[in-house]
């Protein structure tokens, strides 16, 4: 033997060096997250300064109007120490500290219910990750269909039949060679019931030997085996010798129906005799394999030579003048539901395309029939594909559909350029051990749960328990809720960021005094950051997050859709607001040393309560009834219980902790009332169009 390659230099050194590439990107949701808390922190810190600048400045005109400036007394060292303790409480609030609480709620709920829909998620942030998918690249076998090889249909003495046991012309040398040259076998197990064991296609051939009434170790007692050439992926054949007990000996070859088919120059005809190979039969099973390939069927060729009396065990067996048996159809059914998720991928604006081993043929058709390959869709062979330019493959991959008979590098440089070049967020599935660079490579990497290699779920995100491509869908639909759940509550706290920024920088600069202290900022600080993740993050997916296009990579996680909510909201909001600071005491008749007081605790507890049904509005970013299974998220309801609860605690009890002071039943009810208005403000809102980006 000669060594031409070594280590990493091999194909197989080469898929492993693949899997220490590169680190642990940050997924695209973490990109767009810290970059709205980036501007976030920086819009604060700035109205923080402006704010704390005006306060003070507004306490040393004071001072000089007074003359009073080079005496401070400890009263107005306290005043400077507050009007800080305000900015550093803007700061605190604008800051979106809830953010990370409230994207791990939301990953670590998804991550829990996912586990009930069969996905194990062995990364966190692979929850959020697969809701930005753009495309799928899915394996055939075991994920797409069954993985239960099954003979539906054989060409035997030239005629095409489905199978049945009735084949009685060849039978004897059929069963020969079926139960002979395999890799599998039959065995009773405990329970006395006879079991296949071996790879799904020799457990399909050995299933049509047992249905012919075929015995396998009577027949493995007739002959002895003398040479056995297990099955090879380069030769694409597996091959036995057979010394006969009537002397001499027999070959029998099974494979690859072409490879198979070109070493015979014989076949049995309608009367099981042996007669040579001509060109019209030739034509015949050539168009047979390729009629059994378009419907979906992977084909063998079996076949036997008789090599005379003399056979050395430490030679080849041959592979020429072979007696064609039969060619058999083998079906690996697509699994039910693949072709309707599928469909939920497509308006779900995912693309799928399907990469395996198997030949073009067969992948057109299965493909077809799980309708991922479309009519202008492409399909292609691996090796062509490998052949194609960077600038070539930049007009193919967009409408590649289809990848048949690829090796392990042309998978993994599919998803690099999907990633790379045209900037998608890519899903892969795979169960093999070569699979493992493209699930390593993929932004997420599915492996299926019960075929899958050990290399190969270790190399990926997310564990499909049962093999189905409809779980993936599932994963799918979560990661979007994760993605929607998390926009969702950045609108809620932006809103409250905004009102509350703009309410004390106006009232600083034009009052002179903030009308939120810093303890009541912090309790709606707790309200928008703690227990407003707690209620927003845990939302359950809907079968609407299907119908729209995905996110990606480029796309902006504040939407169109949230600026107009956060707006209009904030705009109703400050104008309350306003609204009781200027005209509060004339239409409450308040007079008197604690009419500030009471101004100030109305304004806040109205602030809160615009806040709690804010909160409710936001369940919905886009749809009018935000009340659709708002008990079910028992959450929610009790984060917006808790904090009603609290509220009335801290107005009626908690007075000189929290500066406020004990409110009339009338304030409280419009306090009430101004906080539920918003909820109709926010439903016209909605009726607003705007683009969707």
């Amino acid at each position: 033997m000669l060594v031409t390659t070594v280590g990493m230099r091999t194909q197989w050194g080469k898929l492993m060096a693949t899997l220490s590439e590169g680190g642990d990107d940050e997924t695209p949701l973490q990109v767009k997250l810290n970059g709205v808390a980036t501007v976030i922190g920086k819009i604060g810190l700035f109205f923080a300064v402006v704010t704390f600048s005006v306060l003070v400045q507004g306490l040393f005109t004071r001072k000089l109007e007074e003359g009073t400036q080079w005496i401070w007394s400890g009263d107005e060292a306290v005043e400077m120490l507050e009007f800080f303790a305000i900015a550093v409480t803007i700061v605190v609030v604008a800051v979106p500290e809830g953010l990370p609480l409230a994207v791990t709620l939301s990953l670590a709920f998804a991550m829990k219910k996912m586990m009930n829909d069969k996905a194990l998620v062995r990364h966190l942030a692979a929850c959020e990750t697969m809701g930005s998918a753009t495309t799928i690249c899915s394996d055939k076998t075991g994920t797409l269909t069954t993985n239960h090889m099954t003979v539906v249909k054989t060409c035997i003495c030239g005629e095409i039949k489905e199978v049945s046991g009735s084949e009685k012309s060849v039978r004897k040398i059929l069963l020969e060679s079926i139960f002979n040259n395999t890799g599998g076998d039959v065995v009773v197990n405990e329970a006395q019931k006879v079991e296949i064991l071996g790879t799904p296609t020799e457990t399909a051939l050995l299933e049509l030997g047992l249905l012919l009434g075929g015995d396998f170790e009577e027949e493995r007692v007739k002959s002895k085996i003398v040479k056995v050439e297990p099955f090879n992926s380069t030769k694409k054949r597996m091959g036995v010798v057979l010394e006969l007990p009537e002397g001499g000996f027999r070959a029998h070859c099974k494979g690859a129906s072409e490879i198979a088919l070109a070493a015979c120059d014989k076949f049995l005809n309608s009367n099981g005799d042996v007669v040579p190979l001509d060109e019209a039969s030739t034509t015949h099973l050539q168009d047979t394999i390729e009629k059994f390939a378009s419907e979906a069927l992977r084909t063998l060729c079996l076949a036997y030579s008789d090599i005379g009396s003399e056979f050395s065990e430490s030679g080849d067996i041959p592979f020429q003048g072979y007696t064609c048996i039969a060619i058999v159809g083998i079906k690996d059914p697509v699994r039910p539901g693949v072709k309707e998720s599928v469909a939920v991928c497509r308006s779900a604006g995912i693309v799928v395309r399907m990469v395996t081993g198997d030949n073009l043929t067969t992948a057109k058709a299965i493909a077809r029939e799980c309708g991922i390959l479309t009519d202008d869709g492409l399909a292609i062979e691996g090796p062509e594909f490998r052949e194609k330019s960077d600038a070539e493959l930049q007009q193919l991959i967009p409408n590649l559909q289809v990848m048949a008979r690829s090796s392990p590098m042309d998978k993994h440089t599919l998803v690099k350029q999907l990633r790379t070049t045209f900037q998608e967020v890519v899903a892969v599935t795979g169960d093999g051990t070569n699979d493992a660079p493209a699930l390593h490579e993929a932004d997420i990497g599915l492996a299926m749960g019960i075929a899958g290699t050990e290399v190969a779920k270790e190399s990926a995100d997310v564990i499909i328990l049962d093999d189905n491509f409809s779980t993936i869908v599932t994963v799918g639909k979560w990661g979007r809720s994760v993605y929607v759940n998390i926009q969702k509550f950045v609108q809620f706290q932006l809103t409250v960021n905004v009102v509350a920024l703009v309410v004390n920088f106006t009232s600083a600069c034009l009052t002179g005094n903030a009308p939120l202290t810093a303890v009541q900022l912090l309790w709606v600080n707790m309200i928008m950051d703690t227990l407003g993740a707690l209620a927003l993050a845990t939302e359950p997916p809907t079968d609407d997050l299907m119908k729209r296009a995905p996110v990606g990579r480029k796309g902006n996680f504040i939407s169109n859709v949230m600026w107009r909510n956060i707006t209009g909201q904030s705009l109703y909001q400050f104008v309350v607001i306003w609204y009781l600071q200027t005209q509060g005491k004339e239409a409450f008749r308040l007079d008197g040393p604690d009419s500030d007081l009471i101004l100030n605790t109305l304004i806040f507890n109205s602030f809160v309560f615009c806040q709690v049904f804010n909160e409710i509005s936001s369940r919905e970013m886009e749809k009018v009834n935000v009340f659709d299974g708002i008990l079910k998220n028992y959450v929610f309801v009790a984060v917006l219980s808790c904090t009603a609860i609290f509220q009335i605690i801290i107005i009626e009890f908690l007075g000189t902790f929290a500066s406020t002071t004990p409110l009339t039943w009338q304030q409280w009810f419009v306090s009430i009332a101004f906080g539920f208005l918003g909820m109709p403000i926010a439903a016209i809102l909605k009726m607003v169009p705007v683009g969707s980006s």
